[in-house]
C-alpha cells in the first residue's frame, strides 16, 4: 500500500464522518494497514450491554448475536481487561496473560465455537463512559498476528481513535450498518438498514411496538428508549411484553436472532 493509496483511504473516512458509510470507510482504512480475516466493532457504555455497530463476519456469525451480545461479552478476556484499567490502545492475547486474564476458558468455548483462531482488539475511549472495541480476527487455518502486526497498527492508533472520537463523540451508539456486511459485500447501506429496521415485525407489531422493537435490537435498554420516545419505562417494559409474545420469543437473545432471521430473508 503506498503513502497516496493511504491518504485517499484516510480521505474517504474522514468524508464518511456522522454518516452510516463511516464504518466501511474506517475498516478499509484498517484493512490497508495489516490483514485481519473479520472484524466486529461494538459500542460499549458502563453497565450496559454492548451496542453492534458493525461485523464482517461470515461463518457462525448468529453467535455473535445470541450468544456474545446478550451474555458471552462478560467473559471477554478484551472487555474484561477494559472494564478493570480503561486503557486505550491496541492490545493482543499476550497482553491480556500479561494482565492476569484467564483467556483459555473463553478461546476453548467461545473461540472453538466460531472458528477463531487469534484476536486483536483495538480500544478507544469516545466520551467518558463510552467506548468503542475493534475486534479483528484470524479465522482461517495457519494465520495468526505477528509481534510486527501488533507494532505496526500500534502506530496508526493515533489516526484509528481522532476519526472514532470524531465520529460517535456526542452522538448515540445506533445500528448504522448492514447486519450482514463483509468486505466484498456492496448495498446502499442507509437504504438496506432502514428498509430492514422498517419491516421488523410487520402484521405482528404495533407502530410503537416496532418503534421499541428496532430500538431493542440496536441495543438501548429500557430507560434509554423511554428517554428517546418520552414516555415512562413502565411504558416501554409494558410494550416489551407485548413484543416478545407476538414475536414468540422469551429472551433478548432470542430476539436478536429473529431480527438477524428477517435481514437474511428480507
Amino acid at each position: 500500500m503506498s503513502e497516496s493509496q493511504f491518504n485517499n483511504l484516510l480521505a474517504e473516512a474522514i468524508s464518511s464522518l456522522k454518516s452510516p458509510s463511516f464504518t466501511s470507510k474506517l475498516m478499509a482504512l484498517i484493512d490497508s494497514i495489516l490483514t485481519y480475516d473479520c472484524a466486529v466493532i461494538l459500542g460499549l457504555r458502563k453497565g450496559k450491554h454492548p451496542i453492534y455497530l458493525y461485523d464482517s463476519i461470515e461463518n457462525n456469525r448468529e453467535l455473535l448475536f445470541d450468544r456474545y451480545l446478550t451474555f458471552a461479552f462478560q467473559d471477554d478476556p478484551f472487555y474484561k481487561m477494559l472494564t478493570i484499567d480503561e486503557q486505550q490502545g491496541v492490545f493482543s492475547l499476550k497482553d491480556v496473560v500479561q494482565w492476569g486474564m484467564d483467556y483459555q476458558t473463553y478461546c476453548n468455548q467461545f473461540y472453538l465455537q466460531t472458528g477463531w483462531k487469534d484476536e486483536l482488539s483495538i480500544l478507544i475511549k469516545v466520551e467518558a463512559t463510552r467506548w468503542v472495541i475493534i475486534y479483528l480476527g484470524c479465522t482461517k487455518s495457519g494465520n495468526s498476528f505477528t509481534s510486527l502486526n501488533v507494532e505496526t497498527l500500534k502506530s496508526y492508533f493515533v489516526i484509528i481513535q481522532s476519526l472514532c472520537r470524531q465520529h460517535w463523540k456526542q452522538t448515540e451508539f445506533l445500528l448504522a450498518e448492514p447486519v450482514f456486511s463483509p468486505k466484498s459485500y456492496s448495498v446502499k447501506r442507509r437504504e438496506f438498514i432502514e428498509n430492514a429496521l422498517h419491516t421488523f415485525g410487520n402484521d405482528l407489531l404495533s407502530t410503537r411496538e416496532k418503534q421499541i422493537a428496532c430500538l431493542i435490537v440496536q441495543g438501548l435498554d429500557t430507560k434509554e428508549i423511554a428517554k428517546q420516545l418520552d414516555i415512562t419505562e413502565g411504558t416501554v417494559k409494558n410494550h416489551r411484553k407485548r413484543i416478545y409474545a407476538q414475536l414468540k420469543v422469551a429472551s433478548l437473545g432470542e430476539l436478536f436472532q429473529v431480527f438477524l432471521n428477517h435481514i437474511i430473508t428480507h
